[in-house]
């Protein structure tokens, strides 16, 4: 049993009090069991472990509802030649050419590096969307392992697509099939599977096909949507139907699937992705730097559509994207009072209800019986705070950096800024080594 407190407690629980000052949390094995002032606790819990909160803020822990772990070892990559003019050769230049290269060793040290970086940035789940296509079979028992031993929440799926040939196609499909059969006999809290999918315009009829008969609707499936125009042309060309539409032929919607990015989607789509009861996930700083244009958040947010918000890897700062988010949304509306209750909601809310669908405990508030994923922000505010106004603090005020506590599933996997249970030296010094021989491979030479 632990006590966590001595802090600002920020439950983000609509049914109890919202803010206690110089409060904590007491948690048992991977649950909640209270919420309270210091003082109490300690007088309840007097046999529990006392972590000091050092007055910092208590809150739940951050969830990024679409990320990708193997473009973990690209921070700080230039590969020769690759000067894109499109979205089209963004991915073929970059990320395929990545994935190609991205054997079960980097796979894993891909893993390891952004696992590391989430925990310290109070990311305490993460949806992720895997492409390896170098080395395909057996990439999701990897990550698994990396975020069972780091102790990552997690959800998983491998990224089907015909890009590379029908073989790797198939081969894709079956890694989903295998996984999703894994997790079915090896039931956790901890970690949950999906059925991945890529762009559509990488993916074909039979393709489709292939994918809901190995999948026979045990998951929802992840796969991206309308991320750039090439998606929608392809559509409309090929199959006479706009990429939502086909998704829907298909049978992939449903309220258990997530699409990500719907940058262009129109209203017709909205209404069929909200009839369906489908999830949606904005990833603002991705998009922008790919240059692929604004999701209309503002309009999917009020068709009542579930959207959530991701980072596509762009960042594991999950506050520096609602900071993102509010700018672009605002941008793109040209009007200045806007998106303040939508992206904050995507991020504190939204992304706890699709943790939900995932099959995940109840995450994202601190009350008793929720999972104990539990962060601690070193912020020491400098104007009135309470849970009136928390999310302008967070909005203007915190970056995910400033995370000095860090508990997932009852563990404290950082506590004052220093892991806890990986030794960070000797795992990066790992992680560097892979990564230097995936960069010899891509650029043809020796790091």
């Amino acid at each position: 049993m632990i006590l966590l407190a001595n802090g600002n407690v920020i439950t983000r629980d609509p049914d109890s009090i919202g803010y206690l000052c110089d409060g904590g949390v007491v948690t048992d094995g991977g649950t909640i069991v209270a919420v309270g002032t210091t003082t109490e606790l300690k007088a309840r819990y007097p046999q529990a472990e006392f972590v000091d909160a050092r007055g910092g803020v208590i809150m739940p822990g951050l969830i990024n509802a679409h990320t990708h772990i193997y473009s973990a070892l690209a921070r700080g990559l230039s590969i020769d030649g690759y000067a894109p003019a499109n979205f089209y050769e963004v991915l073929d230049g970059q990320w395929w050419y990545i994935d190609r290269n991205l054997d079960l060793a980097a796979t894993r040290a891909s893993a390891q590096a952004l696992v590391i970086d989430s925990i310290k940035q109070g990311v305490t789940t993460i949806f992720d969307h895997h492409a390896s296509f170098c080395e395909i079979p057996g990439s999701l028992m990897e990550i698994a392992e990396v975020t069972k031993e780091f102790g990552m929440r997690a959800s998983l799926c491998y990224e089907v697509s015909d890009r590379d040939g029908e073989e790797k196609s198939m081969q894709s499909v079956q890694e989903n099939k295998d996984f999703i059969d894994w997790c079915e006999k090896n039931p956790s809290d901890m970690l949950k599977p999906m059925f991945g999918g890529h762009a559509l315009f990488t993916i074909s009829d039979k393709t489709f096909d292939r994918m809901n008969e190995a999948n026979n609707g045990r998951v929802g499936y992840h796969i991206h949507v309308s991320e750039g125009m090439n998606d929608v042309y392809d559509s409309l060309q090929n199959y006479g139907r706009r990429p939502v539409q086909r998704l829907q032929d298909h049978g992939i919607l449903g309220p258990k699937t997530i699409l990500g990015h719907c940058i262009h989607v129109n209203t017709a789509e909205m209404d069929i992705i909200k009839a369906t009861d489908t999830m949606c996930v904005n990833n603002p700083e991705s998009n922008m730097g790919n240059a692929v244009g604004i999701s209309p958040v503002l309009q999917l947010y009020k068709k009542g559509i579930l959207i959530g918000m991701g980072t596509d890897a762009y960042t594991n700062d999950m506050l520096e994207s609602i900071k993102v988010a509010l700018c672009s949304q605002r941008h793109n509306a040209c009007l200045p009072g806007v998106g303040w209750c939508e992206v904050t909601d995507m991020l504190f809310k939204n992304n706890a209800k699709m943790a939900e669908r995932a099959g995940f405990p109840t995450l994202g508030v601190l009350k008793p019986g929720a999972a104990a994923d539990v962060i601690v922000m070193d912020y020491k505010p400098f104007t009135p705070f309470s849970d009136a106004n928390i999310d302008g603090h967070m909005l203007f005020g915190m970056t995910g950096r400033q995370c000095q506590t860090t508990m997932i599933n009852g563990r404290i996997l950082m506590k004052d800024r220093v892991l806890t249970e990986i030794d960070e030296e000797a795992v990066n010094a790992r992680i560097l080594e892979v990564s230097k021989k995936l960069w010899g491979r891509l650029n043809h030479c020796e790091y």
